[in-house]
């Protein structure tokens, strides 16, 4: 008989533990010691290692055994302990201790884990040769790794060659500590946009905005950015304003910002965007109290659950049967909400004419005023989805969405309905307040979007009743700030030719003299700018580019246009809300619980930014966690069986 090579013993393993879970769930399952048998042979044919094993007859010794079809070697199945054949496979230590030290950072685990007993039985039972360890060794892992991952992140950001944009704001933990987060957005060598959280750290009192700069100014130093900043985006708290005009004086960074820090400071559109609609909400704050009283009363007990979800299936044809509670501060979830309890609005009336405790419907105006206020908001909601995205450029998008925003409101501001004409017009009062005159910056990412360029700008405009000086406004900017970028390509030039002859590339003088006379030639013959070559182009089909990939366009463009794609690739890299501060503060709120809030700020950091390099920052959906205000009566039976939720 040959020996068991390595394959049939690692493949044997796996049919050990097969073997065990089958005999586990067939236990935990209650069966019979007559059905137990079956039970198990029906979860055998599942497992990919019967195509590897034959199953024998059990033998005189009572044991079941199975035979290899590969090297006919046989082995007695389940978890009983095996003959001398079988040898454990060499377990990698220090992999082992990496990859737990990885688990706890993606997942946010507590250092004490891999003490938990059921663990440590667990790795045992995988393989008998594992040593463990304890917290303080897997937090001195996880700390290494956290080093480790850092050098090459700042690698990384060193060979970027682009400038890096910033959204930064601050975080209170459970015990009243602030953090201050720090995520880095930039397009990579091969145009992709990437954002990563470069710190959540730890912020001693008093917090003056001096004292906050100075923090931001160390941890760029750190990183080794600090000349590289293109644009800080915060949302729109007061001391943001005196926090961005001390950082825009800070003697050893404004010598590195683009047009004298002109163009620094973002505003989150999203908090704006907030702000805006939570000022027209509260003109109808009454009216969509009584939708909020509705979902709550249908939503528990069970018996209420049961008598709505049978006036549902009387009334409505609706194939999913799902109504969304609201959070009174988001108002984008108070649109869901209504968009959500629109199409139930008979097995309301119907609940009102069978359950006489039911006192909260809506009258007829009510509902109509509701769908009124749904469509109205509709706009928004999408908008705001659009400027939230992290996967791909949002500045681009940021005209045309505003835009969009302002045309609805002014449209609005003469309905026939006067609360939806009051709504507007105190909507119309905050938009002014931010965005009478559009960002200037984010405006220029909408005209280096082939598909739009200067004239959509002057569509726009027109609409909504601006003139023409905007647009000449708009676009002499546009070409200062372009003159920067082509003086910068011409420096970085000077110092490359200069670099060369100090590491000893000599050439000719004859050569260098030719190169001169080349580039002289080359500029004589180009009367136009890559920038005015760009804006004299026919701008692309919207209906044939709908979908484009505009960094894919400007990568294509990088080899005619270097400057403006350069340009280009800082501009695009804007992110235009804070949402990825909202997802390191996500993170941080699930490490920093209030069973954890002893961790230390520097552990507590290296595991919050090791988890979020280690695997991408969570969505806006996962950040909101809608999904848990969702109620669903659909399966009416289930209130038979169960006697309701």
């Amino acid at each position: 008989m040959a020996a068991p090579s390595q394959e049939s013993l690692l493949l044997h393993k796996q049919l050990k533990a097969t073997m065990f879970l089958n005999e586990f769930t067939a236990c935990d399952d209650g069966s019979e010691s007559g059905n137990e048998t079956i039970s198990i042979r029906k979860r055998r044919a599942k497992s990919k290692v019967w195509e590897y094993f034959t199953e024998l007859p059990v033998d005189s010794d009572g044991k079941a055994k199975v035979q290899c079809k590969k090297c006919d070697q046989v082995y007695v199945s389940g978890y009983d302990e095996v003959d001398s054949s079988w040898k454990t496979m060499p377990l990698d230590q220090d992999n082992y201790r990496e990859m737990l030290a990885r688990v706890i950072a993606l997942h946010g685990y507590s250092f004490c884990f891999v003490e938990h007993r059921g663990i440590r039985k667990l790795h045992t039972f995988l393989n008998p040769e594992v040593k463990h360890i304890s917290r303080n060794t897997t937090k001195a892992d996880l700390l290494k790794l956290y080093q480790k991952e850092k050098r090459i992140l700042k690698q990384t950001l060193k060979l970027v060659p682009s400038r890096i944009s910033l959204t930064t704001d601050l975080w209170t933990s459970s015990t009243s500590d602030y953090y201050m987060s720090l995520t880095a957005h930039y397009i990579d060598e091969q145009w992709i946009l990437q954002n990563k959280i470069l710190a959540l750290s730890h912020v001693s009192p008093p917090y003056s905005g001096a004292i906050l700069v100075e923090k931001l100014f160390h941890l760029l130093k750190e990183w080794g950015i600090e000349k590289r900043i293109f644009t800080v985006t915060l949302d729109n708290a007061s001391y943001n304003d005196a926090f961005m005009k001390i950082l825009k004086d800070h003697p050893a960074l404004k010598e590195h910002f683009v047009s004298n820090g002109e163009f620094l400071h973002v505003r989150c559109c999203a908090h704006i965007l907030n702000l805006v609609v939570q000022d027209g909400l509260k003109i109808i704050d009454k009216s969509l109290s009584k939708f909020r009283e509705c979902i709550k009363y249908v939503k528990s007990p069970p018996g209420r659950k049961k008598k709505f979800a049978e006036c549902i299936e009387q009334t409505c044809s609706v194939s999913a049967k799902k109504i969304q509670q609201d959070v009174s501060n988001r108002w984008n979830s108070t649109f869901l909400m209504l968009e959500s309890v629109l199409p139930f609005r008979r097995a309301f009336e119907q609940l009102k004419v069978i359950d006489s405790n039911f006192t909260f419907c809506p009258s007829t105006e009510e509902w109509v005023k509701a769908e009124k206020i749904a469509k109205f908001l509709k706009p928004f909601y999408e908008v705001c989805t659009l400027f939230s995205g992290s996967k791909y450029p949002t500045s681009n998008l940021y005209f045309g969405g505003v835009w969009k925003i302002q045309k609805c409101i002014k449209e609005e501001m003469t309905s026939e309905d006067e609360d939806i004409k009051s709504m507007a017009s105190d909507m119309e009062k905050k938009f002014n307040k931010y965005w009478k005159c559009y960002s200037k910056i984010l405006s220029f990412a909408c005209i280096l979007d082939p598909r739009y360029k200067v004239k959509y700008v002057e569509f726009c405009f027109q609409k909504v009743g601006l003139g023409s000086t905007h647009v000449v406004t708009l676009l002499d900017k546009l070409k200062l700030l372009y003159k920067e970028y082509e003086r910068a390509s011409n420096d970085i030039c000077m110092a490359g030719s200069s670099s060369e002859e100090a590491f000893g590339d000599v050439r000719d003088d004859e050569m260098l003299e030719f190169e001169q006379f080349v580039s002289q030639v080359v500029s004589v013959s180009r009367t136009k700018s890559e920038l005015e070559e760009y804006l004299d182009e026919k701008i692309l089909s919207w209906k044939k580019n709908e979908k484009l990939n505009v960094l894919e366009y400007w990568k294509v463009e990088s080899e005619k246009r270097p400057q403006l794609s350069m340009m280009a690739r800082d501009i695009l890299s804007i992110p235009i809300t804070s949402v990825a501060s909202e997802s390191a503060f996500s993170i941080a709120g699930r490490v920093l619980d209030k069973y954890r809030n002893r961790l230390l700020p520097e552990n507590a950091e290296a595991q919050i930014c090791l988890g979020s390099w280690l695997e991408e920052v969570p969505s806006l959906e996962d950040i909101e966690e809608g999904h848990l205000l969702v109620h669903d009566f659909s399966d009416i039976q289930n209130f038979e069986s169960e006697g309701g939720w």
